[in-house]
């Protein structure tokens, strides 16, 4: 019998170790605890509900416009998501191909239910990594360090690194018309605990809001008054790992709202959440609900809407497009209006949902919290919004929380070097007071940051930080003796022949008076790589994907020079470091909402100092002076 007592003892006051624990399994989540787990870290991943695990909240889609540059990115160095989109895509295409390159832009149905289904089963499978399933309700710190987190059913478990990725469920508040409930997207728990400790911790908290609209029965859609939307077929797929894509499965439709829709929401606005003050939180201004697109947008009589299947298994379709908060008298009013929903049955009614953030500009650029060591964020908590920009973080989270057990520095990606760069260095120096949603408009150098060249752009950096194995990295390999290859054909000179003279002609083009090189045939208007190769069959052996970045190079060749020119100027901005502990207070010259702005962000280098909101060009010039001028006095010294 004591023998029995001792054991249960033993086990009472048994103390779980880690090296690192990730709050959340969202997007951010996974990718965080993979991360960590796929470099030797042993990791705990805690989430409310194991069932929300990669959970599609909000549409069931991977990419879209800058988002699949995004994905693409996580998939260049390491990351799940690619390779996860890939294996689920219900359909896919390429976005804006009416644009130039910089902005076209991958974006995938997926199966809602695998996609969770799958990654859950990855992070079962990894080695390294364990799952809980517990609302943490305090994280340990104790002199200015992590020690571990406790529970709300009072387990504690101990670690030297925490990453907080929580999602929209701290303190999250469904609405609808007047009715409002405490609890996550779908139904889930909210984490109701955290943000007191956060706030004690010394964290800014906002308020921010989103929203989703109704999913409706696919069998009460009138699909033929609608435009169909077939996916494309050979095509870039998220992933580099990815050798044949499957093929598109479902078709998507095309409707709008009438002017009768105008005419309710109208007639309701007195309703809204969002107009009657119930809303408390920030929206996102790229992403309005239909009410406020008609606030807004006062002199347009309709609106787009797409109908996307949620699943294979369901007969759900995501009313893309028409997210409301309104009352569900309302709403049962509305979606009808819609062309093709005259006899809708609404499944799942469309709601906001309120949260608590925090203010990243708190952050280091290794997305770690500047007031403790060791305690990292990823995701909507640090006010974005999307799956593709919380994975993004979640990975980089990782990496830096591996490193950082390591006792190395951390990653910070360059704006110039990826979008992931532009997100979170925007982040950290400018912060944001919505929802931050990721745009190709962001980027300057977005030529550059292509979806094709994810991997050439960022594979060695995947690979320096461990996550790029032995298989990704052949395949790198491989791409780059394969664009060796094409530069070599490219150098050949071709006569101008019957058959060239031909070729010229159907392509519209003038017939020039001596031989001409490959690449110079192809920087012709109406000519591209494509077209030589169905031609001549210069480039048969080498896949579409190398064609497609060569191509590109040499047709913008001169943009890219022009903007690899800049990258450069840049860089030696990013160069200039800042020493830490500059007193800005005291310096001067500067105004008082400079010295305020960079004592509260205190940037790392000029190029971060100058993208701070608030700080002048001539601010810079004071900044850079001193810098010369303590440099100076250090040698004398």
């Amino acid at each position: 019998m004591g023998k029995i007592m001792k054991n249960n003892e033993k086990f009472k006051n048994k103390i779980h170790e880690y090296d690192a624990i990730v709050i959340g399994a969202g997007h951010a989540g996974c990718e965080t605890a993979l991360a960590l787990a796929r470099t030797g870290k042993k990791t705990l991943i805690i989430t409310l509900n194991l069932d929300s695990i990669a959970f599609l909240a909000c549409n069931p889609s991977i990419g879209g416009t800058a988002k699949g540059h995004l994905a693409c990115e996580i998939d260049a160095l390491g990351g799940e998501m690619g390779v996860n989109a890939d294996t689920c895509l219900l359909q896919i295409r390429m976005l804006n191909r009416g644009k130039g390159p910089a902005v076209h832009s991958l974006r995938a149905q997926v199966d809602k239910n695998v996609y969770h289904t799958r990654m859950k089963q990855v992070l079962e499978n990894q080695e390294n990594l364990s799952i809980k399933q517990a609302e943490v309700s305090e994280i340990l710190v104790k002199n200015h360090k992590i020690y571990g987190i406790k529970t709300a059913q009072g387990e504690k478990f101990l670690c030297k690194a925490v990453i907080i990725a929580t999602g929209v469920y701290l303190k999250s508040k469904i609405i609808i018309g007047k009715y409002s409930s405490n609890i996550g997207p779908n139904g889930f728990a909210p984490a109701n605990l955290l943000t007191k400790n956060l706030i004690n911790l010394g964290f800014n908290i906002f308020r921010f809001k989103t929203g989703t609209p109704a999913r409706v029965s696919g069998k009460s859609i009138d699909f033929s008054s609608l435009e169909r939307q077939e996916g494309e077929e050979n095509i870039q797929s998220f992933s580099f790992l990815t050798k044949k894509l499957p093929k598109n499965k479902v078709a998507c439709y095309l409707t709008h709202t009438t002017p009768e829709t105008k005419k309710i929401i109208l007639k309701n606005i007195h309703k809204a959440p969002l107009y009657c003050g119930t809303i408390k939180g920030v929206g996102a201004r790229y992403c309005p609900s239909i009410e406020d697109k008609i606030m807004r947008f006062s002199n347009k009589e309709t609106h787009q809407v797409f109908l996307e299947p949620e699943a294979e298994t369901t007969d759900e379709f995501y009313v893309q497009g028409a997210s409301t908060s309104l009352p569900v008298e309302v709403q049962n009013e509305l979606y009808p209006s819609i062309k093709g929903l005259e006899n809708v049955k609404i499944m799942r009614n469309a709601y906001a949902i309120e949260y608590d953030c925090i203010d990243s500009t708190q952050l280091k650029p290794t997305l770690e919290y500047k007031k403790i060591s060791g305690l990292f964020t990823a995701g909507q908590i640090n006010g974005t919004s999307g799956y593709e920009e919380a994975a993004a973080q979640g990975l980089i989270a990782g990496i830096n929380a591996s490193l950082f057990l390591e006792g190395k520095d951390g990653l910070v990606l360059s704006r110039s070097s990826s979008y992931i760069g532009v997100l979170i260095d925007d982040l950290v120096i400018k912060g944001t007071n919505e929802p931050y949603r990721m745009m190709t408009s962001r980027a300057e150098y977005r030529l550059w940051l292509r979806q094709d060249n994810a991997d050439l752009r960022l594979t060695e950096t995947g690979r320096s930080v461990g996550l790029v194995d032995d298989k990704r990295y052949k395949i790198y390999l491989e791409k780059q003796k394969n664009i060796e290859k094409c530069m070599k054909i490219l150098e050949k000179t071709l006569k101008i022949d019957e058959k060239m003279i031909n070729f010229l002609k159907k392509q519209n083009e003038s017939i020039p008076n001596q031989s001409i090189k490959i690449y110079n045939l192809i920087k012709k208007n109406n000519v591209n790589i494509f077209d030589v190769n169905r031609e001549f069959g210069f480039f048969e052996n080498i896949g579409r994907e190398v064609l497609e970045t060569v191509n590109i190079n040499i047709r913008y060749e001169g943009y890219l020079k022009q903007q690899q020119r800049e990258i450069n100027e840049m860089l030696k901005q990013e160069a200039a470091r800042i020493p830490e502990n500059i007193d800005y207070k005291n310096l001067k010259g500067l105004r008082i909402e400079a010295r305020e702005k960079l004592e509260k962000i205190q940037p790392q280098t000029i190029a971060q100092a100058s993208r701070i909101s608030g700080v002048s060009p001539a601010d810079i010039s004071v900044l850079i002076i001193y810098l010369k001028l303590k440099k100076s006095e250090n040698k004398q010294k």
